[in-house]
């Protein structure tokens, strides 16, 4: 079971997240929503894609 914890919130919980260069991708079914705000930036990867 992997969690990211952030100011003491679990904010994700999965036992099904993918490794990529050390760094844990989880389902988005695992991540609390309620910590999630709408955002205005994106950052854009030639292999994983866009993101926001």
């Amino acid at each position: 079971m992997v969690r990211a914890v952030w100011n003491g919130a679990v904010i994700a919980e999965s036992d099904d997240t993918v490794m990529v260069e050390g760094n844990h991708y989880f389902p988005r079914s695992a991540v609390e929503e309620r910590y999630l705000v709408p955002s205005s930036h994106e950052t854009v990867c030639g292999w994983k894609g866009t993101a926001s």
